[in-house]
């Protein structure tokens, strides 16, 4: 890694370097928090985590290659082997020094970045640009949903001299955390996707959640512009960031970049005009659901900023495929598998049953708890049981606690066959086989925590 040395790392972190002066001036190959992913000539990061130390992996890491460790323990000379071949630094944080460590390392390499937040969409959309991006660009994109104060600094340490572009994701539950996780990327590009439900129990509301997401806004590289969702009503209020205006994109005609002519597929994807500036294009997203068309167009328009032609463009757009958990489409031998279970909030789950009712199949809603919406949680659970049941879904599986709100959401709007309510996952899973039918379209969502993938393997394997 370019211009970490030893030496240089303690410096960064304000640590304390244990190691023979020969190795001071060697660069690392790599840092990671995962003894498992430990590779020669690495740095493994030794972090207290709620349920596993790291420390208790430092003798392991330095079998398997690593050149160094960092924890926020002095090394004790009858538990660690430390060799005149390996070093070992001391800081009062590893969670600080991941972070002051990334900030140097994001300037050393000076890679153009486009940085993503959002309450919904944001993984979809990070996955969207990288596959139009890539038309052009060696491009560098986070793995999974690695967005917090740990995941993105491990985002940019897998940044190497031939990466010409990388797309960040970044997640927040808090004020002050997009200030941080900003002062880390300072993004030259921003996209945000949206402002909704989430996180409210810190937030307190949209406007919270607005002004939350919006501190990306202070740590833009001079000149750097913002893509923001103009069919937002928050957004939409955005009227300049750092002196220039927003570029807005959506649905909407006012947008600078909008969508028209646009044709359901039904769970085949969808097809419609992207009208821009600099004329329209048609293109194809291969995955269902109308939010899907917007993430589109938010990659056409940082695609036009970075020189990327209409072809490119179309053909990134074409060749996405969002991650497992995140609207994905799972085809067995039975059933049409809607995984979207990796998290929820009102917005997301609305979504995902407007795309469940475009299949042509019977449909199938399995819905789980939402997690972290605060006061109004059993309100917003409720509303969305109606919602489900005013879509017209044939079947409705309610598992969880909050989850009795969407049962009587769709009863109170008139849903009186087809409707289940279990109190755990586990008792609807038991349940399943004698709900389901073959050829049914099956749309999975839930907050991460209620694990609904394991709702996913079992219809699988059915």
């Amino acid at each position: 890694m370019k211009n970490l040395t030893l030496k240089k790392i303690s410096e960064i972190c304000n640590g304390k370097l244990y190691a023979d002066k020969r190795i001071e001036s060697i660069e690392i190959s790599s840092i990671t928090t995962d003894s498992r992913k430990v590779e020669k000539d690495c740095m493994f990061v030794a972090i207290k985590g709620e349920r596993v130390d790291g420390n208790k992996f430092i003798n392991g890491a330095y079998e398997d290659g690593a050149i160094v460790c960092l924890s926020e323990d002095e090394p004790d000379k009858n538990s660690i082997n430390i060799s005149e071949k390996n070093g070992y630094i001391v800081v009062k944080s590893c969670f600080q020094a991941l972070k002051d460590i990334a900030e140097y390392y994001r300037e050393v390499m000076n890679t153009k970045i486009v940085g993503i937040t959002g309450s919904v969409g944001k993984t979809s959309t990070k996955e969207m640009l990288a596959a139009v991006m890539s038309e052009k660009f060696n491009t560098l994109k986070t793995q999974g949903n690695f967005n917090n104060e740990v995941g993105v600094p491990l985002t940019l340490f897998r940044l190497s001299e031939e990466h010409e572009l990388a797309i960040v994701e970044m997640g927040i539950s808090d004020f002050g955390e997009m200030s941080r996780l900003g002062k880390i990327v300072k993004p030259d590009m921003c996209v945000i996707t949206n402002i909704g439900q989430c996180h409210l129990e810190n937030l307190g509301d949209r406007d919270g959640v607005l002004k939350a997401k919006t501190e990306i806004f202070n740590y833009l590289k001079e000149g750097g512009k913002a893509f923001l969702n103009g069919d937002d009503d928050k957004l939409a209020t955005v009227k300049e960031v750092n002196g220039l205006e927003p570029v807005f994109f959506g649905f909407d005609k006012k947008n600078d970049i909008y969508a028209e002519n646009v044709e359901s597929k039904g769970l085949a994807g969808t097809v419609f005009t992207a009208v821009t500036p600099k004329g329209k294009m048609r293109l194809r997203v291969n995955v269902p659901g109308h939010h899907m068309v917007s993430n589109a167009l938010a990659a056409v328009a940082i695609g036009l900023e970075l020189g990327l032609d209409e072809k490119q463009i179309a053909a990134g757009v074409a060749a996405f495929k969002p991650v497992s958990g995140h609207s994905s489409i799972v085809e067995t031998d039975r059933f049409t598998i809607m995984d979207d279970c990796y998290n929820a909030n009102p917005v997301s789950t609305k979504a995902g049953l407007d795309v469940l009712a475009e299949a042509e199949e019977r449909k199938v809603a399995i819905l789980g708890d939402m997690f972290e919406l605060g006061s109004d949680e059993r309100k917003l659970h409720y509303e969305v049981g109606e919602y489900a049941a005013d879509k017209g879904i044939d079947c409705i599986v309610c598992a969880g606690e909050l989850a009795k709100e969407y049962y009587d959401g769709a009863k109170a709007a008139g849903k009186t066959e087809g409707l289940y309510y279990f109190a755990t996952r586990d008792e609807a899973v038991d349940r399943l086989k004698n709900i389901v039918k073959e050829n049914d379209a099956i749309l999975v969502k839930a907050s991460h925590g209620m694990k609904f993938e394991k709702i996913v393997e079992v219809l699988k394997q059915m």
